[in-house]
């Protein structure tokens, strides 16, 4: 007690002199935001532990625990709440709803799975039961593994005779190859996890090993064998070949419950009239970039000039540092928005691998970097000049600020520091749509200098708009994954190799349905939003700025909502109409 009050007597008393760019660290943060933490924190460790695949159970305990905090929720009293709490109790009602209408979809398309792989009930059990540390009978699961053996082989046989346009074998199966695609992908996962419940008991537990080691091997076999079959046979992927593209369309009514839960009132149908009425202003302005470069309304041919200008090898990274410091100083020069030196400071280059750019053939923020697409020496010839084509140095001038400042480093930095409990509600209406936002911005206060600048930004905004037309039409089975790729060549100016990497990233799974379309509309619901408070006067570009990056993760229109400071009822629903 003496060393600890010796300490306090000696240790000098520490002020903290706020700066108006400090005070957000002052401000108390929302009456919800201890409750948020908390939800994530629970829901973290039930996903951690119930994460066997196409699991019934672990479906089950994660919708009943998302209903028990809708319970805990309803117990909040809302009208004590202020602008900010009510803001996050209605996000987290809204997340949790949401949560339970996708395991709800889960279970249908583990369904559908189920039929292509009948076994895997069987092999969830028992990692469940091991997972439940239930005793295990080694004889019995030698057994089980020589069933599941037999299982495997016997749906090989049965979708082995679908394919056979000359089988008359009535149990026959066919799937759609969406399906197929998607249960190799389980098998992946499942396999895998498989593997750790085998290790579990091999060579500790000796009766298991002697009992279940030749029957794991043969199953493994069996297993390896089917995932070979399913991409060789079903999905026609032959080895050392592109894999082709197969996409998985979520259908309409899906598509109406992901934009419930995104906060945007609009039909997919006016989403994609939106897309084709910002697409014909792209169009409108690139004739005029044309016309200026002395080549009429011939805007494909000024896209090919713009796509020449590039630089030499090794040049690329430069070229990257010098336009992101153009412009940081454009944003500075016009007081648009504040900039830590931290964030200045911390961000690098880093040339992307060649297998990455097959996804993603242009830039993408990683986290403190930019990852740059440009040929290596191991690409063909013609594939180099299409890379060089496609990330030249107009291109590149308009992506570099989407991705860094003040795009998504800068957004990144500021995410991390304030609000950081609604990273839960984290939406790319708002991730993308304030790098695209940007875009439109600087182009509002003449950034570009050149026709060909310009040309530069508004090949990435007509992209954008084509992402709501092709994705949107895609998801609804309206386009095909062809007339995808077709479109984004023809009505864009995309290399074709650029046009098949972008689709292939929009289909393949790993963003949300949605995804793709909120770089354009999420960049018009700020820009509307900036309308009504910048140009109507009341707050500065900075001020707005700041004010958004302060907010966190949300919706657009909870951020509309913080600050006007509308204090929102109970049974509030999404009703911003932000395209006139």
């Amino acid at each position: 007690m003496k060393k600890a009050a010796l300490f306090l007597i000696i240790c000098p008393i520490f002020v903290f002199n706020a700066s108006a760019s400090d005070e957000a660290l002052l401000a108390s943060e929302s009456a919800m935001a201890p409750v948020i933490r908390r939800y994530q924190t629970d829901a973290w460790s039930l996903g951690k532990f119930y994460n066997v695949p196409m699991s019934p159970l672990a479906r089950e305990r994660k919708a009943r625990f998302n209903q028990s905090w809708l319970t805990k929720l309803d117990k909040i009293d809302f009208d004590k709440l202020g602008v900010d709490g009510r803001i996050d109790w209605l996000l987290l009602r809204d997340h949790l709803n949401n949560e339970i209408r996708r395991l709800k979809e889960d279970e249908s398309d583990d369904k559908e799975l189920s039929e292509i792989l009948p076994f895997a009930e069987t092999m969830i059990r028992l990692e469940e039961d091991r997972r439940a540390m239930k005793p295990l009978d080694a004889r019995t699961a030698a057994a089980t593994l020589g069933d599941l053996k037999g299982q495997v082989e016997q749906i090989q046989k049965r979708i082995a005779s679908g394919l056979d346009p000359k089988s008359e074998d009535k149990n026959k199966l066919v799937f759609k190859m969406t399906h197929v695609r998607r249960a190799l992908n389980t098998l992946r996962w499942m396999k895998r996890g498989f593997g750790k419940w085998y290790d579990h008991y091999h060579g500790y537990d000796p009766e298991f090993s002697w009992w279940a080691e030749k029957p794991y091997t043969a199953l493994n076999e069996s297993l390896e064998n089917y995932a070979g079959f399913l991409r060789k046979s079903v999905l026609k992927i032959k080895k050392g070949e592109e894999e082709p593209i197969i996409g998985d369309p979520i259908g309409a009514e899906a598509f109406r419950g992901e934009l419930a839960h995104e906060m945007i009132p609009y039909s997919p149908e006016e989403l994609i009239a939106i897309g084709r009425k910002e697409l014909a202003w792209c169009k409108a302005e690139m004739k005029k970039a044309a016309a200026d470069m002395g080549l009429g309304d011939d805007w494909q041919a000024a896209m090919e000039r713009t796509k020449q200008d590039f630089v030499l090898p090794g040049q690329q990274d430069e070229l990257i540092i010098e336009l992101a410091h153009e412009a940081v100083n454009f944003l500075e020069t016009n007081e648009l928005v504040t900039i830590p030196d931290l964030a200045k400071e911390t961000w690098r280059v880093e040339m992307m691998s060649l297998e990455a750019q097959k996804f993603t053939p242009f830039f993408y923020y990683g986290g403190q970097h930019i990852a740059v697409a440009y040929p290596t020496n191991a690409v063909d010839h013609d594939q180099k000049l299409m890379s060089l084509r496609a990330n030249n140095r107009h291109f590149s001038r308009a992506t570099v600020h989407h991705e860094l400042i003040p795009g998504h480093h800068l957004q990144g930095f500021m995410r991390d520091r304030y609000s950081a409990h609604r990273d839960l509600f984290g939406t790319p209406f708002l991730g993308e749509g304030w790098a695209l936002y940007w875009e439109m911005l600087l182009w509002d206060l003449n950034f570009q200098k050149t026709p060909e600048n310009r040309m530069g930004m508004l090949f990435w905004r007509a992209h954008r708009c084509a992402r709501i037309i092709v994705s949107l039409s895609f998801h609804l089975e309206q386009m095909s994954i062809d007339e995808m790729i077709d479109f984004l060549v023809d009505e864009i100016g995309h290399e074709r190799d650029s046009a098949t990497a972008e689709v292939r990233r929009y289909v393949a799974g790993d963003y949300g349905p949605l995804y793709q379309c909120a770089y354009m509309l999420g960049g018009l619901q700020i820009r509307a939003l900036h309308k009504d408070l910048v140009d109507s006067g009341k707050m500065t570009n900075r001020a707005f700025h700041d004010a958004i990056l302060h907010q966190g993760s949300m919706p657009v229109e909870m951020i509309r909502a913080a600050l006007t400071g509308t204090k929102l009822e109970k049974n509030y629903k999404t009703n911003w109409k932000f395209y006139k």
